[in-house]
């Protein structure tokens, strides 16, 4: 068995970790693990662990699938490496293109390839501005996001992102990037019932392209449920209004499904989830499932064709855009998620059976709101469920009891005093039943703790 001292030690001296306090977790150590199958996880202490958050949200075809190494194996003795620079393609890039295209909602003809989410979204941004220059509107600019969204740690995206705490650290936003209120209704909905609000947050939209002037808006970004925001799922009139008014002011709307992309909702895109008609789509995590890196914006050709037509060097690309290993790999996995019908396992079985388990926490006196939506779901932690009240230490209760879960063989995620699930699409009712059982457990003992 391997050392975890050792492996703790040695990491606390060469590794720096994202989105962690180095000095905590020096005192702690990190936890080491060691190999997954399927939808479980094992440390380096042999300790077995349900991955309720597929990774980072992006392993949706589970763990040790042998094709996907093999096939990258392959392609890495063939062809290891070229880049799509200088009028260059390859078939990997060429194959998974088309595939992409064929998965899409009707109008995505074409995809811009990148390595991550972020990655994605720093090209939205510097497209969308390429395309209005394009259109002799070179004066919109401006993108629209949203509170608390989270759309990558790249100074570009982590500005369309509306996380303070990320801000912070490098006086972000950047310029002509603005933010409205998130359609979240459990924390700021106060006496309005979810339609009202619905429509308030949508319609904050309309009053921010008035108060900048819409000839300087370039596009609205957002998640179709936000997810590192907490699982925020909007009110049923949100998407319609929000869509409503981008065509009005004919502005971009751009559709992040880095999350909800590639089966998460019972459906190929949240877009299609929310019927929504976006110009431009960021993907990555379930793309491959992320037994590689790889990412994109999938460009509807209402873009695209502008892009191409008019011409001009869109002076953007990364060394690896359109790696010959992860586009193979990405072809691969979405071949299994095809093959074995997994976006219709989500929307007709175990989407459905999560839900109908997910709403008994609603008893759970911890527990004020619960939602779900596919094999997304989200558990609002309150002291007093009748006002949805804060705990007087927000987050202290959610991380609490994410570490209690761990301790019990539960990956579940804490965003501030909400508790999150995300699990691998392979999950089945069997296991979607022990990970209920498991927090359920997890919930009684933080509530024995506090």
């Amino acid at each position: 068995m391997l050392n975890t001292q050792e492996l703790q030690q040695s990491d606390s001296n060469h590794y720096l970790h994202p989105f962690t306090d180095a000095k905590s977790l020096k005192k702690k150590g990190a936890r080491v693990i060691t190999r997954a199958e399927g939808i479980y996880l094992w440390d380096s202490d042999g300790n077995r662990l349900l991955d309720g958050m597929a990774g980072l949200w992006c392993v949706n075809v589970g763990y040790g699938r042998k094709i996907l190494a093999q096939t990258a194996m392959r392609q890495l003795e063939e062809l290891p490496y070229y880049n799509t620079f200088f009028q260059t393609t390859h078939p990997p890039a060429v194959a998974l293109s088309e595939k992409l295209a064929e998965l899409s909602p009707q109008g995505f003809n074409r995809v811009f390839l990148v390595n991550s989410g972020s990655e994605a979204n720093d090209t939205v941004l510097r497209m969308i501005r390429r395309y209005w220059a394009l259109m002799d509107q070179p004066q919109r600019r401006v993108v629209i996001s949203r509170i608390n969204a989270y759309h990558g740690s790249t100074v570009a995206s982590a500005s369309m992102g509306g996380q303070s705490f990320i801000h912070k650290i490098d006086g972000l936003p950047i310029p002509e990037i603005e933010h409205i209120e998130e359609p979240y209704w459990y924390a700021n909905g106060g006496d309005l019932t979810p339609e009202e609000y619905g429509l308030k947050t949508a319609r904050a939209l309309e009053e921010k392209i008035l108060e900048l002037g819409e000839n300087r808006v370039a596009a609205f970004i957002g998640e179709p449920i936000q997810g590192a925001g907490g699982v925020i799922v909007p009110p049923e009139n949100y998407w319609p209004e929000i869509q409503r008014i981008c065509k009005k002011y004919g502005i971009l709307l751009v559709a992040d499904e880095v999350i909800c992309g590639f089966g998460r909702l019972g459906e190929w895109f949240g877009s299609t989830y929310y019927h929504l008609d976006p110009d431009l789509m960021p993907i990555a995590k379930g793309l491959s499932s992320g037994y590689l890196p790889i990412g994109g914006v999938l460009v509807h050709d209402r873009v695209g064709d502008v892009l191409q037509e008019k011409g001009g060097e869109f002076s953007h690309g990364f060394t690896y855009s359109g790696h010959p290993a992860s586009c193979s790999v990405a072809l691969e996995n979405l071949k299994i998620v095809e093959n074995e019908k997994l976006v219709e396992k989500v929307k007709h079985e175990t989407g459905p059976h999560l839900k109908a388990r997910w709403q008994e926490f609603n008893s759970h006196p911890l527990v004020a709101e619960v939602r779900n939506a596919g094999l997304l779901g989200a558990i609002e932690l309150s002291p007093d469920k009748k006002s949805r009240a804060p705990f007087p230490e927000p987050g202290k209760t959610g991380y609490l009891c994410r570490d209690i879960c761990f301790k019990n063989g539960l990956v579940m995620r804490s965003v501030k005093d909400t508790m999150i699930i995300s699990p691998p699409l392979i999950i089945s009712k069997e296991q979607i039943d022990e990970m209920f059982g498991l927090a359920w457990k997890c919930l009684d003992q933080t509530s024995e703790a506090l």
